[in-house]
């Protein structure tokens, strides 16, 4: 009988081309050349996920057999300083991705055949859309052309980062609603009534009448949700906006345990469960998440953050999720992040608004390590 492959070193490392860090974790084991890579993306607070991992749950893992990917989750949860806290779970999430990996290349095949049954051909993906500029003439008309661009390259579906109030402004643009109401109206006219859109306004609204209001005026751009127009944890609020539009309705990117998502789709309603790999606890609690939505009734579009690592991950988990009809896809050439361009090289694809089931073994992701160097330099000046 085969000795078994064990967890020899957990690594985090800080990354970073922009404002705020990414935490990568890198699994290496005793097989040679056999590691695992995830992401964390609590970047708010990435010192204390990289310290959750490094001080407290690294020394729960070394000498584990990395085939134990549910105990070795469980031991986290429960074994962790701060337990079930969204620190240990964006911790765990990163290791969990790192676990699978090592878990899809240990066998020779893809991750999501380890995670289930292949439930489609390819996988629906929308372009996520957010130019970073400093006015709202130059931000219509980039809006407008990404768009035009997003069509040509054979996307079917865009999401529209519409955020002109409220904590998440974009580049500091303040506008009245109304604004928001003309950008969704250019892209709509420019794109043709063919083309599936989504309008995200990251908590925006400080009132749900606010939000009624507002929201009811877009039933003409015949949109397939509006994302976090209230905080998450407005379970009254957005139960009542959701009885109030005909629009769906999506949040949950900031929920880090299945339990908030309980919450989440029985008392708030939505229509459309957002789950971020990198916060929720990894591949393992998303797939729960997914099980959940399905029970009830829900689609599942999850919240991901801009990198390679979480790109392939979602990949592989719609892959096998069948009520997820699109996933957040981020293709280098419609986005500003070095972080998505050039952390690692990953094998999803797009043609005609479709993307390849993935066929690398693990999460089919490889390290850029030139890129790896520059990233740790920037975020070592970030913290000095």
């Amino acid at each position: 009988m085969s000795k078994p492959i064990t967890i020899t070193k957990v690594r985090t490392i800080l990354t970073s081309p922009e404002r705020i860090p990414l935490v990568v974790v890198k699994i290496e084991t005793s097989e040679p050349g056999l590691y695992g890579l995830g992401c964390a993306t609590f970047t708010q607070r990435y010192l204390a996920v990289a310290t959750a991992i490094d001080e407290y749950l690294a020394p729960f893992l070394v000498g584990r057999d990395v085939s134990q990917i549910e105990d070795i989750w469980q031991t986290c949860m429960t074994s962790a300083y701060w337990r079930n806290g969204p620190i240990t779970n964006n911790a765990v999430s990163g290791i969990d991705m790192a676990l699978w990996d090592i878990a899809g290349k240990a066998a020779d095949k893809p991750v999501w055949q380890l995670l289930g049954e292949k439930s489609r051909d390819h996988l629906g993906a929308y372009a996520s859309l957010q130019p970073e500029v400093g006015s709202f003439d130059a931000y219509i008309t980039s809006m407008v052309k990404w768009a035009h661009s997003a069509k040509e390259m054979g996307f079917r579906a865009a999401k529209l980062e519409t955020t002109f109030s409220g904590p998440y402004a974009n580049m500091g643009i303040r506008e009245d609603d109304e604004k928001m109401t003309e950008v969704i109206r250019a892209v709509r006219n420019a794109v043709g009534p063919d083309f599936t859109l989504m309008v995200d306004v990251q908590y925006a609204f400080d009132s749900v009448d606010r939000a009624i209001k507002t929201i009811n005026t877009w039933q003409e751009f015949d949109l397939f949700f509006v994302e976090t127009p209230l905080w998450v944890d407005d379970l009254e609020g957005l139960s009542k906006l959701v009885a109030a539009t005909p629009i769906k309705i999506a949040s949950g990117e900031w929920l880090s345990t299945r339990y908030e998502f309980s919450d989440l789709i029985k008392y708030g309603n939505v229509g459309v469960v957002q789950p971020d790999i990198g916060r929720v606890g990894g591949l393992s609690e998303a797939r729960n998440v997914c099980n959940m939505a399905k029970a009830n009734n829900k689609i599942v579009v999850p919240h991901l953050w801009k990198t390679g690592i979480s790109v392939a991950a979602a990949a592989h988990l719609a892959t096998v999720t069948p009520h997820m009809p699109f996933f957040e896809f981020l293709p280098p050439d419609l986005c500003e992040s070095r972080l998505r361009k050039e952390l690692v090289v990953d094998e999803v694809t797009m043609v005609d608004g479709k993307v390849t089931i993935p066929q690398r073994s693990g999460l089919g992701i490889e390290l850029n390590r030139d890129a790896l160097e520059m990233f740790k330099d920037a975020a070592r000046k970030i913290r000095a």
